[in-house]
């Protein structure tokens, strides 16, 4: 998969006198079908999460509090993604490796994704993965 595909989304918001509001819609603000929703919080600072690519699953992730960086890698480039803004999501693709670093104790990281949990979705190792995102072994081509 192509790196490029991992972009960062801005979601409608609308602010007043009485706060913020920002919303979000299956198959219009969220390029696909959410079909699970999960949080990370009580983040230490000190420890990564992730460590994973998925063959077929779609991501956005979403900073509800605090601050964190999300490390991307296709197998043959990469970027580090800051995320901080509750309006603010980023589409991770399939076939894509990260990994989380919280920058904020109160950190909440909200992410939606396209599909249910499945084991056999998951690529834990870099080795791997490595391997499967080569064009000719590409799970998902």
């Amino acid at each position: 998969m192509n790196l490029n595909l991992c972009q960062t989304i801005h979601l409608p918001s609308y602010k007043d006198d009485r706060g913020s509001l920002t919303f979000l819609e299956s198959c219009n603000h969220i390029p696909f079908e959410i079909k699970r929703i999960y949080y990370l919080y009580d983040l230490d600072v000190f420890k990564k999460r992730g460590y994973h690519a998925h063959k077929k699953l779609k991501q956005v992730i979403i900073a509800l509090s605090g601050r964190f960086e999300i490390y991307l890698n296709d197998g043959e480039k990469d970027k580090t993604i800051s995320l901080e803004s509750p309006n603010i999501g980023l589409f991770i693709c399939p076939m894509i490796w990260r990994e989380i670093k919280s920058l904020s104790s109160k950190s909440i990281c909200l992410v939606m994704a396209s599909e249910k949990y499945q084991e056999s979705d998951y690529i834990r190792n870099f080795k791997e993965f490595l391997k499967l995102s080569s064009t000719n072994e590409n799970p998902i081509s």
